[in-house]
């Protein structure tokens, strides 16, 4: 195949594998972050990056919102919401860090492949996204992958964050001019 096809291979993956998400799971996570005092996100790896786009976006719409891991992440407390991205959900710092916000009272949400895993055990709303991982061969309804493992699962990560992001645009009646007004303007 050439780079092209390569490219047209993953978005016909993804637009597959997004249809096999469900609607409902998205709207639980959406009612959390509204009804949360601040949003902690997190993920490992290349999940990560796709988390720390999520909380920026979240700090453009006014959430106070904090990637788990950088030194001005505030202590985590009751009312507050902790989102993780995690393919396998059995990470083991992820695993650990909701282990510490469910101690702490606080909400917990995951996008993931295996929602019975540990952090979708302990999670009060999980995504349920197709996909597979290094550590597990299973592949249910995922479609097959050109991709190396993971790939697609912190690809459709990323455009199932922005799909929230979208919605709760609607939802707190924000303008791109407003988002814009806190994005970063020392770089």
């Amino acid at each position: 195949m050439s780079y092209s096809e390569n490219l047209l291979a993953i978005i016909e993956e993804l637009a597959h594998d997004a249809k096999l998400i469900k609607d409902e799971e998205l709207a639980k996570v959406s009612e959390l972050i509204q009804q949360t005092n601040r949003i902690f996100v997190a993920g490992a790896g290349r999940s990560g990056f796709a988390a720390r786009g999520f909380a920026n976006r979240l700090m453009h719409l006014g959430y106070s919102s904090y990637f788990v891991g950088e030194p001005t992440t505030p202590s985590i407390q009751e009312g507050d919401l902790l989102i993780i991205g995690s393919g396998s959900g059995e990470t083991a710092s992820l695993v650990a860090m909701a282990k510490k916000a469910v101690d702490q009272k606080a909400k917990l949400a995951t996008l993931t492949i295996f929602p019975s895993n540990t952090i979708g055990s302990l999670a009060n709303a999980s995504i349920k996204i197709p996909g597979v991982t290094a550590k597990v061969e299973e592949m249910g309804e995922k479609a097959a992958s050109i991709q190396p493992k993971g790939s697609s699962f912190e690809q459709l990560s990323w455009l199932i964050y922005d799909s929230i992001i979208i919605e709760l645009k609607k939802i707190t009646d924000q303008t791109d001019e407003q988002m814009f007004a806190r994005h970063a303007n020392m770089e």
